[in-house]
């Protein structure tokens, strides 16, 4: 019975389900509500998740380009440690 009540109690509603939907649509320009209307939620979920995909790809990317850069540079052991401490903030 109190399994029943926690998961009752952790359903989201249809109107925060919209809300949330409408909340990621306005992190994709190309999904903008006020030149396209309405878009279905799948729509935004699926965009929301090649953003993302294309974001990650992007952090490797530059994670990658950065590697580089600091492997040709003639750093010590202590400059190392700085310059990862601050990438890591």
């Amino acid at each position: 019975m109190s399994s029943q009540r926690s998961t009752s109690s952790n359903k989201i509603t249809d109107d925060e389900l919209n809300g949330l939907i409408l909340r990621l649509q306005t992190l994709l320009p190309q999904l903008d509500q006020s030149r396209h209307g309405r878009v279905s939620a799948a729509k935004v979920l699926n965009e929301i998740c090649s953003y993302i995909r294309r974001l990650q790809n992007e952090v490797d990317g530059l994670s990658g380009r950065l590697s580089q850069c600091l492997d040709s540079m003639d750093l010590t052991g202590f400059d190392a440690e700085i310059v990862r401490d601050l990438l890591q903030q």
